[in-house]
């Protein structure tokens, strides 16, 4: 349209230039260009262009746009004051009655305009007509159908390498969808090159040729989109075993066959519209004309998607039918029928904006679920592999990235902004836009680098498997390397996340013009002030630097210091969290720990007592509590604990009432309570059942015999009698109090 109108145009303005170029000559200019050229001056059609154009110039050198030229005028992007607000809301009613007073005078015109298409088309086709068009169109996609068929059949191995691959792996999961891929993508050239290609080989007339290739492309960009879809969604008609293990989403077999349905439809549509759109300017259909057809193709769309939207199976949960498919349906039926309005009010800006506000997120959603579902752990069967964290990571994040990037790109070529020029630029408008992206580029590197960087941490921290807890069944022993792993590496991930987020915000400060230098000298002389008047936290984090990196205590140790004692929980950059065996949590800075007594590094050694009678033979009571020591080292209960087994070293002491034995047990740290206890048990009864007597403390009150040994003499009390009934008592509260502890 642009060169058959400009050629007149131009044409003309050629005739006036030469006019005043020959003033002086004689010669006149003939009255009938005049006349034509006022005629064409006259054509609303070339008043439109010519408002387009002046308004394209202005959003480029950065002058302001005429009011109210045309649609093109919402992409200037220029940045207005609170008292322009309703001057821009009627300039915005303004173009919306114009689009639409163009909509309604193009109306009248558009028969005409395919009668003169179709009498020049006609005109170059008489040798085929219209039905030989289509017949041509219909043989070559035949024949690129057939070409599908004969790869299909020559290509068997290569899907039953597809079918061989495991399911219950993810690498085997990721190897089934790109090998669907790559089969749809030779079964797509195949199609491309029966079709399109063959009728390339042959010597057609101009507008012909035109015309079934550009018909033919749109057919090879639908049969693209449906064999892409049934790669990525295994509809039920292609018989696939398992196919919801299989799928890139997870879906359920419902809404594959559904989306599989229509989804190439829809595409199959936009892309005869499209088409039709390439070939009708050509063609003798002017720009309003062209907007027009363009409103009726939107209205078809709008109702093949409301359709798939309204027909889509509702989704289950646990059994039930999800309640809010309803709601989602009517959410879905506004959104589209907004961006068809936006589209008859010649909203163009608004519209993308609209359109990417929904499909971006949307498109980011679905990439994560589906790298996540192909991509998750494998089937206890085969020992359930894993994908690590980080590469999972990097896909998920990239992917992202590349669409925001794209989309980011996509509206700036829509709102007229040329990435190029932009430097050059020193408008407001393309200052802030500039700022803008560079502020979107840097959040989505921080977001990748910071994404990369956990996903490693959580790797070695092996935050994907269960943390290790202690039980009474299964005792894992947590490597030393990997506790102090767990005690470093948290802290120095919320030292890297805060360096990313003051990298990130600098570089953005820095990219919307905001010199960054005195904010950065300014935070120097801030932190020396704050480093002089908060001298007892910068101890606190100094001692805590120095603590962890002479490794004096790890998550997950039990250590005292002075009055405080506890397992270690968790750490800051000032404080470590204990939590005391009976609860309480204690918060302590670093400063004020002092020395540490670590119980839980290497091993420990348990040393006790236990009493046999005077009579005992002590070698035999040696071999039996070696005996019952060797059983406790072997019962899978504290066999992971021990170090040394339970044996005695010798004779202690000569007690008031037996002889002391002294046993040693060298074990692992915390575990030589519990095999205490039963030490106890089962010595107590291997001890009985060996008739050896565990003493234990008694008092032997005798009175005075009456001298003419009369039986019912009263009991003197004397000084020494208290004194004996008073120590048994108090021996007795010793022994209840120790057998309470």
């Amino acid at each position: 349209m642009f060169v058959l109108i400009a050629r007149p145009l131009v044409f003309g303005i050629a005739l006036l230039l030469a006019g005043q170029a020959q003033a002086q000559a004689p010669a006149t200019v003939p009255p009938e260009r005049v006349k034509q050229l006022f005629e064409l001056l006259d054509d609303p059609s070339v008043k439109a262009w010519v408002a387009e154009q002046r308004n394209q110039d202005a959003v480029s050198t950065g002058a302001p746009a005429e009011a109210g030229a045309s649609p093109s005028d919402a992409s200037s992007g220029a940045v207005a004051a609170p008292g322009q607000m309703n001057t821009m809301a009627s300039s915005t009613l303004d173009r919306i009655r114009h689009h639409i007073e163009r909509i309604v005078r193009t109306l009248p015109l558009l028969p005409g305009q395919f009668a003169r298409v179709r009498a020049e088309t006609m005109e170059d086709m008489s040798s085929k007509g219209s039905a030989g068009v289509f017949v041509l169109i219909a043989m070559f996609i035949a024949a690129g159908l057939a070409l599908t068929w004969v790869t299909y059949r020559f290509t068997r191995p290569f899907r039953l390498w597809i079918i061989a691959q495991p399911k219950d792996t993810p690498i085997g999961r990721a190897k089934k969808i790109g090998g669907r891929t790559l089969y749809s993508s030779m079964l797509i050239v195949s199609f491309a090159l029966g079709s399109a290609g063959a009728f390339m080989l042959f010597d057609w007339p101009m507008l012909i040729r035109e015309i079934v290739l550009t018909f033919l492309m749109a057919a090879v960009v639908t049969w693209g989109v449906r064999m892409y879809v049934m790669a990525m969604l295994v509809p039920s008609f292609m018989n696939v075993e398992n196919a919801v293990e299989v799928r890139a989403l997870p879906i359920t077999n419902e809404a594959a066959d559904h989306w599989s349905y229509w989804l190439p439809r829809i595409v199959g549509v936009f892309a005869f519209f499209g088409a039709a759109f390439i070939l009708l300017p050509g063609l003798g259909i002017d720009q309003d004309g062209m907007m027009v057809l363009s409103l009726g193709a939107d209205f078809v769309l709008l109702l093949l998607l409301l359709l798939a939207i309204w027909r889509r199976p509702r989704t289950q949960r646990d059994g039930a039918r999800h309640s809010g498919h309803t709601e989602a349906t009517w959410l879905l039926t506004a959104y589209f029928v907004v961006l068809f309005l936006q589209r008859i009010a010649g909203l163009y800006t608004y519209f993308w904006f609209t359109f990417a506000a929904f499909f971006l997120p949307l498109a980011i959603v679905m990439t994560q679920r589906g790298v996540n579902f192909v991509l998750r752990p494998g089937s206890e069967d085969v020992g359930r592999p894993t994908i690590p964290a980080v590469t999972i990571a990097v896909i998920d994040r990239g992917i992202r990235m590349i669409f925001i990037l794209a989309a980011a790109y996509f509206l700036a070529r829509v709102w007229g902004l040329n990435m190029q020029s932009m430097r050059d630029s020193d408008t407001t408008t393309t200052f802030i836009l500039r700022g803008l992206i560079n502020v979107v580029v840097i959040a989505l590197a921080a977001d990748f680098g910071w994404s990369i960087i956990k996903a490693l941490i959580e790797r070695k921290l092996g935050i994907e498997t269960p943390h290790p807890v202690i039980s009474d069944e299964d005792v894992p022993i947590l490597d030393p390397q990997q506790a102090r792993l767990h005690t470093l590496l948290p802290i120095l991930q919320n030292i890297l996340l805060a360096s990313i987020i003051v990298m990130a915000v600098l570089m953005m400060l820095a990219s919307l013009g905001i010199q960054i230098g005195p904010l950065i000298a300014g935070a120097g002389v801030v932190g020396v002030a704050v480093g002089f008047g908060a001298q007892t936290i910068v101890k606190d984090i100094i001692s805590g630097v120095f603590f962890l990196l002479d490794d004096a205590f790890r998550v997950g140790e039990y250590i005292s210091s002075g009055n405080y004692k506890g397992t270690v929980e968790s750490f800051s950059l000032r404080s470590v969290k204990l939590r005391h065996h009976r609860g309480p949590l204690f918060t302590i800075p670093f400063g004020e720990l002092g020395a540490v007594q670590n119980q839980s590094r290497d091993w420990v050694i348990d040393k006790f007592n236990i009493t046999v009678g005077y009579d005992t033979d002590i070698d035999f009571a040696r071999k039996l509590i070696k005996r019952i020591g060797l059983e406790l080292a072997e019962d899978p209960e504290f066999k992971n604990w021990v170090l040394d087994p339970i044996k005695m070293q010798g004779v202690q002491e000569f007690g008031e009432y037996g002889i002391v034995l002294r046993v040693k047990a060298t074990t692992r740290p915390g575990g030589a309570f519990g095999m205490k206890r039963k030490f106890y048990v089962r010595l107590r009864q291997v001890f009985k059942e060996q008739g050896i007597e565990l003493p234990f403390p008694t008092v032997q009150v005798q009175g005075l015999q009456n001298p003419h040994g009369a039986e019912n003499a009263p009991l003197e009390i004397t000084p020494e009698l208290k004194m004996a009934v008073a120590q048994s008592h108090t021996n007795r509260r010793r022994k209840r109090g120790s057998t309470t502890e």
